[in-house]
């Protein structure tokens, strides 16, 4: 008896140390995001922007460059970064004159920033690993991300949920953003850059995926992590009504976005687990329209708000990600 009272004690530490997705932490355990300055569990492994190795998007310099050439007054110089020094601002409109000097003076409380967001917009990243995709963005771009899916699955967080970070024009105002490394979707017979990124056996199937050498290790967090896609074979179908090809996620990225995906449904409730559906109740594979994208609260894709986008593309598993989220939230 008293062994089976040691091992239920024991698995509730453990549930107890990892921190259920969405609830509040109150001391650092590795799988915390941050939203309004305070910390929420994910039970997923997050690196934010002021750890070690983490990728700090509220810095104006350029991160992949010499230090003495990183500076803003360096890049204007040398002309070949951003054209402004901000790459996020705030989260302003429907807020009165009162509410907007309020949050940009001492931020955002929890209690406003819920009746704000309402939108996890989901990207692929066409970099094929978030160091690269963090490059793309913050030296080169402009742009900027709340976070960064690499393939072994590491959650990276850059900024802190209440920030506007640029990534999805028209939602920016009222959406988290997330960049899921993968080199992306292309018509069929016309992926040559998949070939670069994929091992392909005999049969066709992918095996692995390879780095280019170009990206030395790629950054991936994982010492010697091999990614391989959750299915083997090129997954093909359409968005906008056109037929795209991609490979699929790894097993470890989905892993972390059902997990964060519950963090953020249960810590900001105006974002429903669920995904845009079309009039048969699948998947809509075009954007939203209107009152339609006006008042859509939820998961959401690039493709979704631009007819020039078609991430996260045709393998992204939808189902996978709600199903496996909703399980949690209801654990």
């Amino acid at each position: 008896m008293l062994g089976v009272v040691a091992l239920a004690a024991a698995l509730l530490l453990a549930a107890c140390t990892r921190g259920r997705p969405g609830h509040e932490a109150y001391a650092r355990k590795g799988d915390e995001i941050m939203i309004a300055g305070r910390l929420f569990h994910t039970g997923a492994p997050v690196v934010l922007w002021f750890d070690p190795d983490g990728y700090d998007a509220y810095r104006v310099e350029r991160r992949f460059v010499p230090f003495e050439e990183s500076s803003w007054e360096a890049t204007v110089k040398s002309g070949r970064g951003p054209g402004t020094p901000n790459r996020y601002n705030l989260r302003n409109p429907g807020l009165s004159s009162e509410e907007i000097e309020r949050v940009r003076g001492g931020g955002w409380d929890l209690a406003s920033l819920r009746g704000v967001v309402d939108q996890f917009m989901i990207h692929y990243d066409v970099c094929g690993t978030s160091r690269q995709c963090f490059r793309v963005l913050h030296d080169m771009r402009g742009l900027s991300i709340h976070f960064m899916l690499d393939i072994d699955g590491t959650i990276y967080q850059t900024l802190d949920v209440k920030e506007r970070a640029w990534h999805a024009t028209t939602s920016n105002h009222r959406s988290v953003g997330i960049e899921i490394a993968h080199i992306g979707a292309y018509p069929p017979g016309e992926g040559a850059i998949l070939k670069r990124w994929y091992d392909i056996d005999e049969s066709g199937r992918a095996s692995r995926i390879t780095i280019p050498s170009t990206f030395g290790d790629g950054g991936v967090r994982t010492p010697g992590f091999v990614g391989r896609p959750a299915r083997a074979e090129p997954v093909v179908g359409e968005i906008h009504g056109k037929a795209y090809e991609m490979y699929d996620l790894t097993p470890q990225q989905y892993d972390s976005l059902i997990k964060l995906t519950a963090a953020l449904c249960t810590a900001l409730p105006n974002i429903r687990c669920d995904y845009p559906r079309g009039a048969d109740g699948h998947l809509l594979t075009t954007t939203l329209e209107g009152d339609a994208l006006k008042n859509y609260q939820g998961l959401i894709g690039h493709f979704h708000i631009q007819k020039d986008k078609i991430d996260p593309g045709p393998a992204f598993d939808w189902e996978r990600v709600v199903t496996g989220a909703r399980r949690l939230m209801n654990r």
